[in-house]
C-alpha cells in the first residue's frame, strides 16, 4: 500500500506557495484548492510533514497523511513529532 498526503487550503494559491517552497521550483496546480501525492516509501512524507509545521504559520492550508487504507490523520502541531516517530518505529527501512 502506498502513503498518501492530501493537502487542502480555502485560499488560491497557498498550497503552490508551500509546494514551490518544498520542491524549490515553479509548480502549478489544476485545483489550487487541493493536492494529493502518494508515495511508496512511508519514510519519504517525514520531511514533508515537518516542514509543513514548521511553516503552519505562513500558510493557510491543512495536511491530511494516510498510512493505512481509507485512515486520514490531520497533521497539526500536536501530533506532528508523534507522528514522525511513529513513522520510523513503523517503517524502519
Amino acid at each position: 500500500m502506498k502513503t498518501t498526503v492530501k493537502i487542502y487550503s480555502e485560499k488560491n494559491g497557498e498550497i503552490e506557495k508551500f509546494l514551490n517552497y518544498y520542491y524549490n521550483q515553479n509548480i502549478i496546480l489544476k485545483n489550487p484548492l487541493f493536492w494529493k501525492k502518494e508515495f511508496d516509501n512511508p519514510t519519504e512524507i517525514v520531511e514533508l510533514i515537518g516542514i509543513f509545521i514548521d511553516n503552519k504559520e505562513k500558510i493557510n492550508a491543512n495536511m491530511w497523511v494516510s498510512l493505512d487504507k481509507d485512515v486520514f490523520i490531520c497533521v497539526n502541531d500536536n501530533n506532528s513529532n508523534n507522528l514522525i516517530k511513529y513513522i520510523y518505529e513503523r517503517f524502519p527501512y
